[in-house]
């Protein structure tokens, strides 16, 4: 592959699998961002310019789509509103971007016969309770539970009936949370270190019992172009690197690792319809791709993360204020 088309390449892990690219392989890539509020150009900075392109636009935009997908080797779509308070407030972006963008890139990798590789969320298949000892698989059946991971569910399923139906040469893999740099300070590890860094006390969910299974961004983009370059069309592949942890453990550590006491934290109102556990089984990724992650401890990932926000703070600082004006309309 010579050439990729990147989409919401100037989000947080597509711009994070960007610079993967550019660091790991001889691929020139081609981004396709609408830059709402979560692109970011600074995310971009730094890059050659020789082997990037960056196009402004959105992935709904059949035209534009078309005339990028026919120009490239393939596809990788990162594209998303993925927030999911936002898509308890409005619902209506998720809809736009998650199930249309996705039918247009579909539509547009059939027309040319172009690679296409599709990222989805664990979200897709709901939570699983505190004590049960299971983990999502790729035989999981879906179970999504706000609008944001039911629209993820729906363009899994598009990207399933264009490689049945149509041949589209496709693969989907559903990864868990990621952290890392260039992440939105909305989202829960930055918004806890930027607090700590802004000398505000973290903010924890309910009782922050809530379990999440932790990946490094660059985890799952080493992953990404595994399957991508290995991986078997029409077949679905899990992404984790085993590093569940509740909320409340997250925040601890990173008080911790920040020289501060691990109870200088508050509770507050907990999220609508919160989840409680993800959990991924990354076997089949694992054997028939032989892929493994670089960051196999959760303390040594976090470290190298609040080592980026520390040095970056001209990066995240001017979102800083707004976002927690917004948390705190809701009391969180």
């Amino acid at each position: 592959m010579n050439t990729l088309l990147v989409t919401g390449g100037a989000g947080f892990i597509g711009s994070n699998f960007v610079r993967w690219l550019i660091d790991n392989t001889s691929c020139d890539v081609v981004v396709l961002d609408k830059f709402t509020y979560a692109g970011n150009q600074a995310s971009l900075d730094g890059l050659p310019t020789k082997r990037v392109r960056v196009v402004t636009g959105d992935v709904c935009d059949a035209a534009l789509v078309d005339g990028l997908v026919g120009d490239v080797d393939a596809v990788v779509h990162f594209a998303a509103e993925s927030h999911n308070d936002n898509s308890l407030n409005d619902p209506s972006p998720f809809i736009t971007t998650n199930l249309v963008g996705t039918y247009t890139l579909l539509q547009a990798v059939r027309a040319h016969d172009k690679r296409y590789h599709h990222i989805s969320t664990d979200e897709v298949y709901g939570d699983l309770a505190l004590d049960d000892p299971a983990r999502f698989t790729e035989s999981t059946p879906y179970n999504p539970s706000s609008p944001y991971s039911a629209t993820k569910a729906g363009s899994d399923l598009l990207v399933r009936a264009w490689v049945r139906s149509f041949g589209v040469r496709a693969t989907i893999s559903n990864c868990s949370n990621n952290y890392g740099p260039y992440q939105h300070i909305e989202k829960f590890i930055p918004r806890q270190i930027t607090n700590v860094l802004s000398g505000l006390r973290p903010k924890l969910y309910g009782t922050g019992e809530n379990v999440r299974d932790w990946i490094h961004v660059d985890d799952h983009n080493s992953a990404v172009w595994t399957i991508l370059t290995h991986g078997r069309i029409g077949e679905t592949y899990l992404i984790g690197a085993d590093g569940e942890k509740n909320n409340r453990e997250v925040v601890e550590e990173i008080l911790r690792l920040l020289g501060q006491p691990d109870d200088a934290y508050d509770l507050v109102a907990d999220r609508a319809g919160h989840d409680m556990r993800y959990a991924i089984d990354s076997t089949k990724l694992r054997t028939e791709l032989g892929w493994r992650p670089k960051f196999e401890s959760f303390t040594d990932g976090l470290a190298d993360t609040i080592a980026w926000y520390e040095a970056n703070e001209a990066w995240w600082r001017p979102a800083k204020d707004a976002t927690e004006a917004k948390y705190a309309q809701k009391g969180q």
